[in-house]
């Protein structure tokens, strides 16, 4: 079968890197708290833009970023920052890169006394939930899931963690199985859980 034959959700269109996230790596279950913790901010730099944006500049953003390692970010000064917002290789918005520093902060107070995956897997009962949507209209952009994720998160020092952003993450980390029941990927992400 060739790849214009796949059967792939929509909205990765016929982008090669879009394809390739989309194939290998939307909605695989991610249980390492490093991981999802980059993905977190990742999705927070995405407010506002297409993930398509973020995708191009995930390189640029691990460098700049010391490759998430939210030690070295949670003590970042403002100098720091401020150099950050020179960076043409992540998206230079004064909110999103003070807020990668706060998170990282957020992130550290957590693991003093949970595990960020556990905390953050709890909110769909520890397992990957498992949809059957037919069609990309089908899918929320909101959950009680995500909305109950994003309040304790923000309760927890987060920002950029709205109940859309925290959805769009939960797909991406494979917490919910959202690829449409006639994508290639539908079966093998039901599988992983």
């Amino acid at each position: 079968m060739t790849n214009a034959q796949v059967k792939r959700c929509s909205w990765c269109g016929d982008d090669p890197l879009y394809q390739q996230y989309h194939d290998e790596e939307w909605g695989v279950p991610i249980w390492d708290s490093r991981e999802l913790f980059e993905k977190l901010v990742l999705d927070g730099a995405q407010a506002g833009l297409s993930w398509i944006t973020i995708l191009r500049k995930r390189e640029g953003y691990r460098k700049a970023f010391d490759n998430f390692d939210p030690e070295k970010m949670a003590s970042y000064t403002d100098k720091k920052l401020e150099k950050l917002m020179q960076n043409p290789d992540i998206v230079r918005n004064r909110l999103k890169i003070n807020s990668a520093r706060q998170n990282a902060r957020a992130y550290l107070a957590i693991q003093e006394t949970d595990d960020f995956s556990r905390f953050l897997w709890d909110f769909v009962g520890g397992a990957p939930l498992q949809h059957r949507r037919k069609t990309m209209a089908d899918i929320p952009a909101a959950t009680t899931e995500s909305e109950a994720m994003s309040k304790a998160l923000k309760k927890a020092g987060f920002n950029f963690v709205g109940p859309t952003i925290v959805y769009a993450f939960m797909q991406a980390v494979g917490m919910v199985n959202d690829h449409v029941t006639s994508c290639h990927r539908h079966a093998v992400c039901k599988s992983l859980a």
